[in-house]
Formats: structure tokens, C-alpha cells, sequence
């Protein structure tokens, strides 16, 4: 089997799929991308059993059909280090070797069959629908900060999306915070499905999705969720788990209300955390009538104190808080002025954009 290809016509897909390939890997064939040629369409695949990857381009010229596998990262290195513009790479399969030649370079890879590879698994959906890829984009960007990493409870370290009829919803939390992002999207009739997207997966989804209103088909059944994005298909096991009802966790009826200005309050509390102690990250927030008093101490008696203006009209209320939880919400609004709600001094807190709650981000309060 022979193939010619434009460097960028194969550098793009091997790129898209080369993100989940691990560089490290307990099975050898976990570090190979699967090329597969058939009706002169070129299809690439890499997978690390968790999350898979698959790009393909028409873009090539080829001798023959077949499917084998090569080294990931060698093979991409190779690409990249040709010149952007008119370099053409003439790659022939024959036996255990691929030959790639391009003007008077010659690597020659070893390859391994892709009888080995593992099978790609039928998503046979449950449900399916149809979203936008800025929609998509914009939940997870909200959200998936607050994912935990290699907590224990594992139905954290993970996303939830949940699909109602007319909206679609992201949660993440790690168990100290939480965010919740909604959007509007008329989703085929059905009960409300609920799926647990594990980290890897949104991270590499987060990558791939753009913000066009480009549809992207979105199928899911138990133990899959499967995305196709046109050239490029997002296929991701789930997480077996129960999330936290979220709903709980957000607290309803708070009274007291602060709105103020995001940056200067984003500004006022990084400057703060720069002496804050590097593991707790603990602020003590004093409100008091139109102002804000921001207070770090660290472990070497050293002290930072931080006063933004803020529009507050009840009684005064000290609570501490996770600067970097804080600061990471306001980072998530895109709103010049904010909406932070308050009961005592022993309840999470709701950040908003003013006015627009369809992203809302709960922050327990801690201890100083």
C-alpha cells in the first residue's frame, strides 16, 4: 500500500487524534495511531481505551487499500518537521516497516498490525440529538474547572451533562464548590438523560470544539457518548456513578446581596492572594456597607489587606473563602459587573453574571 499526501492534510487529523495518545503506555499498540485507507479516504484513529479519536481527509492520492499502525509521536515529529508549504510525503506499507520519503529525506518506522488495535466500540445510542459546537464549548468552558483530579469519590473527576427536552446543562464540582452552566436547546422529546464525562474526555473535547454554530450529533447510551464533528468523531467511555444532587448543594433564599464591578473585584482579590498560604488559600471577606475588605494572612505573620468598592446594603458579614475558587468564577464571567449572594457566615456563596443565572457557581465558605 502506498499513499501521497500533503504534509498539512495529514498533519491536521494526526494531530487532532495524537492528543489522547499517551506517551507512556503499559500495551505498546496504545502508543500507535491506527491509519486506515479505503476509497481513497484516509482515516486515523488513537485511542487510550478511555477516550478515542478518529480524523480523516480525502485528500490524498493511494495505491491500494489496507489499515496498519505507527508510532504516534515519531510519525507526527517526522511531519512537522518538513516545510509548511509544498511538501509532499509519499508513505509505503510493505510488511512490518513503513517508508516515508519526502524531496530527499527517508525515515523508515516500525509498525504493528492493526489486528491489535483495539476495536472501536458500536455506540449503538440510546438517545441522540443535535447541538451546536458553541454550545457545547461554552458549558464545558463554564464549568470544567471545578472538576476534582483523582479524587476518590470517582463520580467527580468528571463532568455531568444533563439533557433535558429544551435545555442542556453542564455541572462539575470537586466537593468545595461547584459550577452550573445552562443553555437553551431543543433536544428530541424523552426523560432527562444524565451522563458522567470523564476528565480526559473533556479536556480532549474542550480542544476540538470551536465557536462556530457548526451542528455536532451528539449520541449517547449507557456506557458511551459518541460526538461526530464532521471529519473528526469524539467517542468517550462514561463514568459508572451517581452525581451529587447539585441541587441541593445550591443554596436557595439568601438575602444578602452584593453586585460590584468583576475585574476590580478579580484584580483586588489576586493582588490579596499573593500572600495567601499556598495550600489553603484562605481569604477573610468583610462586607460592610458599599465596601469589601479582603484580608490574607500566611504562615510567616505576613499580612495583605485589600479594599474594593461594592454595592452592599445590609448588615455587615465576615466569611472566609478559597481565594483561587473566587478568582477562577470570576474568570469564568464574561459580564463587566457581577452578583455575589450571601446568608451567614456558615453558607456557600452563588456568583452570577447580574442579571443572567444561567451560569451560576456555588463556593463553600472555610474556616480561618
Amino acid at each position: 500500500m502506498k499513499i501521497t499526501i500533503n504534509r498539512d492534510s495529514i498533519l491536521k487529523p494526526l494531530q487532532v487524534v495524537s492528543g489522547v495518545v499517551e506517551k507512556r503506555q503499559s500495551l505498546p499498540i496504545l502508543s500507535n495511531v491506527l491509519l486506515v485507507v479505503e476509497d481513497l479516504k484516509l482515516t486515523l484513529t488513537g485511542t487510550d481505551l478511555e477516550v478515542e479519536l478518529t480524523a480523516s481527509t480525502s485528500d490524498l492520492q493511494a495505491n491500494g487499500s489496507g489499515e496498519i499502525t505507527l508510532p504516534a509521536r515519531k510519525f507526527m515529529d517526522i511531519c512537522k518537521s518538513f516545510p509548511e508549504t509544498s511538501s509532499t510525503l509519499d508513505i509505503l506499507i510493505e510488511e512490518n516497516k513503513a517508508i516515508i520519503r519526502s524531496g530527499k529525506s527517508r525515515f523508515t518506522l516500525t509498525t504493528l498490525p492493526a489486528t491489535d488495535f483495539p476495536s472501536s466500540e458500536k455506540v449503538t445510542a440510546a438517545r441522540e440529538f443535535i447541538v451546536t459546537q458553541a454550545t457545547l464549548k461554552h458549558l464545558i468552558e463554564q464549568t470544567h474547572f471545578c472538576m476534582a483530579n483523582q479524587d476518590v469519590r470517582y463520580y467527580l473527576n468528571g463532568l455531568l451533562l444533563e439533557m433535558n427536552p429544551t435545555l442542556i446543562r453542564a455541572v462539575a464540582t470537586d466537593g468545595h464548590r461547584l459550577a452550573l452552566s445552562e443553555q437553551k436547546c431543543e433536544i428530541k422529546s424523552g426523560d432527562s438523560t444524565q451522563i458522567i464525562i470523564p476528565r480526559k474526555g473533556i479536556m480532549e473535547l474542550n480542544r476540538l470544539l470551536d465557536d462556530a454554530d457548526t451542528n455536532c450529533t451528539v449520541q449517547v447510551n449507557p456506557n458511551y457518548v459518541r460526538i461526530n464533528l464532521g471529519n473528526t468523531i469524539f467517542t468517550s467511555k462514561l463514568i459508572d456513578g451517581r452525581f451529587p444532587d447539585y441541587e441541593r448543594v445550591i443554596p436557595k433564599g439568601g438575602k444578602k446581596i452584593v453586585t460590584a464591578n468583576r475585574e476590580l473585584l478579580r484584580q483586588g482579590l489576586l493582588r490579596a492572594s499573593i500572600l495567601s498560604n499556598e495550600k489553603y488559600r484562605g481569604v477573610r471577606m468583610n462586607f460592610s456597607p458599599n465596601l469589601l475588605r479582603a484580608t490574607v494572612n500566611n504562615p510567616e505573620q505576613e499580612e495583605a489587606i485589600e479594599e474594593i468598592d461594592i454595592n452592599y446594603q445590609d448588615e455587615e458579614l465576615e466569611i472566609g473563602f478559597n481565594v483561587s475558587y473566587v478568582v477562577e468564577a470570576l474568570n469564568s464571567i464574561k459580564s463587566d459587573e457581577v452578583e455575589i449572594t450571601l446568608m451567614d457566615p456558615n453558607s456557600s456563596c452563588v456568583i452570577t453574571a447580574l442579571g443572567d443565572d444561567s451560569s451560576r457557581y456555588v463556593v463553600m465558605p472555610m474556616r480561618l
